[in-house]
């Protein structure tokens, strides 16, 4: 039998059983399309996420306190041989390829503007977060360099921060208490939005050195460095360890470099992305136990047209391929309306909930499609099997 035909004859025998085989393929189309839906949330986070990290640039290297990888995330309080100072900060700033090294603390105060007041976020750093964090000033200026030693009670407001105690009125030249202390508005930063649920528009910039006081704090919590992007990055690394055990007489910090932080969150948001598929598939196994069970009954039900089949000429390997043509073809339709199922879905999902970020995962899709395919090659070959072994004579006679 020529291969058209069979496809023709298969499609021919599931057209005519039209509740039996769309309940059949239900499960598949259930599988594959919750196989879609997840991955495409899965790759939607994955891509938020890295994005969200890349926004302030690849070329940076971060200096933590404590010999423990925290992947750059301030906050925690580390207990260290020698603290990080606003002095490393400045003596790293010098080395060969560096463009700029920030200080960095961070805090939470309340903040008074007039009669109004509210807490924040409090950002101890220095003059190149401009540069290094790519945030530019919408109006006024940044904290001026120079003035680690003893630095002037100058703030600079985040954009939501400059709204909400300053109303449309301009806050520059404007004084603010933040704690206990009184500081002068220099600046105004533009909107950045939120990075990973830290919110960079309700956030204080004052310089390091003050916020060290105001915290009660020895160490940095940070120090980041912007450096060239033709430069050698491993070997800048061990410049930057060897200086600071230099200053320090121990390896008492860690290096943390964006592309380090990168991978790290790509294969771990790779992995959950994987379960996330490997949790939607599980569906495919009662798609898979369902064409099983109606491919065995047909082959009961139709064991005169195999007698006939058989009688008239046809090989068993005719037979075979007939029936496991048929299972074929309701893993294949199954899985092709389960895929576009799903990428309606998604489609809905993005338009009524745009804050959800969702991206369809081709890559899992022509997977998800293919394993449905092989589901039904799987699950038909046991009933294929058995029609072809049925002999002419005693399958007639079965009528």
């Amino acid at each position: 039998m020529r291969t058209i035909d069979l496809i023709a004859l298969s499609y021919r025998t599931v057209i005519s059983h039209k509740l039996r085989s769309g309940l059949t393929a239900l499960g598949l189309i259930i599988g594959i399309a919750a196989v879609v839906i997840l991955t495409s949330i899965g790759r939607g986070i994955h891509a938020f996420v890295l994005t969200e990290f890349t926004q302030f640039g690849t070329n940076l290297i971060a200096v933590v306190p404590g010999k423990t990888t925290t992947f750059g995330i301030s906050g925690s309080t580390i207990s260290t041989v020698r603290p990080l100072s606003i002095a490393d900060a400045e003596s790293l700033g010098r080395l060969d390829h560096v463009i700029a090294a920030m200080p960095t603390v961070q805090g939470n105060a309340e903040v008074k503007a007039g009669g109004r007041q509210r807490r924040t976020n409090v950002l101890g750093v220095g003059s190149a977060v401009p540069e290094i964090w790519k945030i530019n000033v919408a109006s006024g200026r940044f904290l001026p360099a120079g003035e680690e030693s003893n630095p002037r009670a100058l703030a600079v407001l985040g954009h939501k921060l400059a709204l909400e105690l300053f109303g449309m009125s301009s806050p520059l030249g404007q004084r603010i208490r933040v704690g206990s202390d009184r500081y002068r508005v220099i600046g105004v930063m533009e909107s950045k939005g939120q990075l990973l649920g830290f919110d960079m528009d309700d956030t204080l910039y004052i310089p390091a050195a003050k916020a060290l006081e105001m915290f009660n704090r020895e160490s940095l919590m940070e120090i980041d460095l912007l450096y060239e992007s033709d430069a050698p990055v491993a070997r800048l690394e061990q410049a930057i360890k060897k200086h600071l055990i230099a200053r320090h007489g121990s390896e008492d910090f860690t290096i943390i470099t964006q592309n380090q932080m990168l991978e790290k969150m790509d294969s771990i948001l790779s992995i959950l992305t994987l379960a996330v598929a490997a949790l939607g598939s599980i569906s495919l196994l009662v798609g898979s136990v369902g064409i099983l069970t109606i491919m065995t009954i047909a082959v009961s039900e139709r064991i005169s047209e195999i007698g006939l089949l058989r009688a008239i000429g046809a090989e068993r390997r005719t037979i075979f391929q007939l029936f496991l043509s048929e299972a074929l073809a309701l893993s294949a339709t199954g899985g092709l309306v389960g895929v576009l199922t799903g990428i309606v879905t998604v489609r809905l999902i993005a338009a009524a909930l745009p804050a959800l970020p969702v991206q369809l995962a081709w890559s899992y899709i022509a997977a998800a499609f293919l394993v449905s395919l092989l589901i039904g090659i799987a699950a038909g070959v046991a009933p294929a099997m058995k029609a072809a072994r049925l002999e002419p004579l005693e399958a007639l006679r079965a009528e």
